[in-house]
């Protein structure tokens, strides 16, 4: 299969794909005897998983990596297992950060109700997020 129809297949650009290639992430095609590029189904499946791996936040090195566990023959799936339970401790960090952010914005929210715009001094810049330190609603108790 040319570039174009392996780009098509799989809704990965022509330019990606010769990214892939350049970077290791997909392994290097055939040549036709006209210098084209000749992907085999086997470079399908690998760009469906490089898709998949990214879809569950596996970057472009860490795919990679996995690629060269299976170019030397090791299965890679205790790796795979490893980089997924790293992914899955920093996406919870970051939705543990995110809702504390959320709280403090709805309390910000919620204290602007209050407040009235005259009160608002030029040296406060806007007197709806101070600029001392607010307690987050988990921390009022």
């Amino acid at each position: 299969m040319r570039i174009g129809e392996v780009a098509k297949m799989t809704g990965v650009s022509s330019k990606t794909l010769r990214f892939y290639e350049e970077i290791g992430v997909l392994s290097s095609p055939g040549r036709t005897p006209e210098g084209y590029r000749n992907y085999s189904k086997v470079a399908v499946d690998q760009i469906n998983f490089i898709k998949a791996s990214q879809a569950v936040g596996l970057s472009l090195r860490e795919i990679r990596d996995i690629m060269v566990y299976r170019q030397r023959e090791v299965v890679p799936c205790q790796h795979v297992l490893e980089l997924l339970q790293q992914r899955s401790r920093e996406y919870q960090d970051k939705i543990d950060e995110l809702t504390k952010a959320r709280s403090l914005i709805d309390l910000l929210v919620n204290r602007a109700r209050d407040l009235d715009v005259k009160d608002c001094q030029p040296g406060d810049i806007c007197h709806i997020i101070p600029q001392h330190e607010l307690s987050s609603p988990d921390q009022e108790e």
